[in-house]
């Protein structure tokens, strides 16, 4: 798998405003902080970013292709993000799936991700088709499974699909928790999955059946309104209660269309960002969580980069209230 290389690419990305007149320290942005994670100092943890790009699953998943393209795209979204010089940030680089081979693009972000995690960092990955929820989980997996004992790992995405469909024809953007749910019933792992934005009209029968047989906790679409905000907050924190560890995942098309243009599958209703706010700090703020990703981001489809500016809220949110360290 390539990763991101060049010093030359590097600073062409992270670049952006320098607010020098401000005084050091209180107008440092994202850019002036960021390092590659290879010259990371022993003992110095941080965030580290991983890219990955690929939209094998989202064509196997017979959606609108482009996603491979999201990383470096958002990195420059991400760019002049306000950001203290004493939280470190580094960059991991991207893994990209060559051709067809998804299988081995998941299994070497699992390993990057577990990677990330060995060293102390707090991982977050951005796509990407949603098939890389099923390589996010790999590295989170594994690397729990090396600890002295399996912590109860929740997984929560917010999406407007379960993502449970049947992997009989090799894995897509449509197939990462069943194919997850798989890999815990093999290792005698406690599947714990909780998806918020479901809509009903974009997944069938079938997968609302399995996600009640495999016990994922869900709501709705529209379900998830404003005025019902506060019930949304309990079933949320009664689902994380039950978990050691967190597993945040944001699959963009769980925004409305008008928001988030910028997917493989934009949604009619969606989940406004009132909601998903909220919930995000509910779940940044248990201090329980240790990986998240961002997927589905298509630079094609998106109008005046409205989609990249969505994302660096949403990653803004997620990562400023602080994330678990080992």
């Amino acid at each position: 798998m390539s990763e991101s290389g060049s010093e030359f690419e590097f600073n062409d990305i992270w670049s952006g405003r320098v607010d020098a007149e401000e005084g050091a320290g209180l107008a440092t942005r994202l850019h002036q902080v960021i390092s590659p994670l290879d010259s990371a100092p022993v003992g110095k943890l941080g965030l580290a970013l991983i890219g990955f790009c690929s939209d094998e699953g989202v064509r196997r998943n017979q959606g609108r292709v482009g996603a491979r393209h999201a990383p470096d795209q958002l990195r420059r979204s991400l760019a002049n993000l306000p950001w203290p010089m004493d939280r470190p940030a580094y960059d991991a680089g991207n893994v990209i799936c060559e051709g067809e081979k998804l299988d081995e693009a998941q299994q070497a972000l699992g390993s990057r991700v577990s990677d990330c995690l060995a060293q102390g960092h707090f991982p977050f990955v951005l796509g990407g088709g949603h098939e890389m929820a099923f390589g996010s989980w790999l590295g989170l997996s594994r690397y729990c499974a090396a600890q002295k004992q399996m912590p109860r790992i929740g997984i929560i995405n917010f999406d407007a699909h379960f993502d449970l469909r049947l992997d009989s024809y090799g894995g897509s953007s449509g197939t990462p928790f069943y194919q997850i749910a798989q890999q815990c019933q093999q290792q005698n792992y406690d599947f714990r999955y909780c998806c918020l934005g479901v809509s009903e009209i974009s997944n069938t029968a079938a997968l609302f059946q399995r996600a009640d047989q495999l016990g994922v906790c869900y709501r709705k679409d529209a379900e998830l309104g404003i005025t019902r905000l506060a019930e949304t907050i309990d079933l949320l924190q009664n689902f994380i209660a039950g978990c050691d560890l967190l597993y945040l995942t944001i699959d963009l098309d769980v925004l409305p269309a008008y928001i988030a243009p910028g997917v493989s599958a934009p949604a009619a209703r969606g989940v406004g960002l009132d909601v998903l706010e909220p919930l995000i700090e509910a779940i940044a703020g248990s201090g329980k969580l240790r990986l998240a990703d961002i997927a589905e981001y298509n630079p094609n489809f998106d109008i005046d980069n409205r989609t990249a500016r969505v994302v660096a809220r949403l990653f803004h949110r997620i990562v400023k209230r602080g994330y678990k360290h080992d």
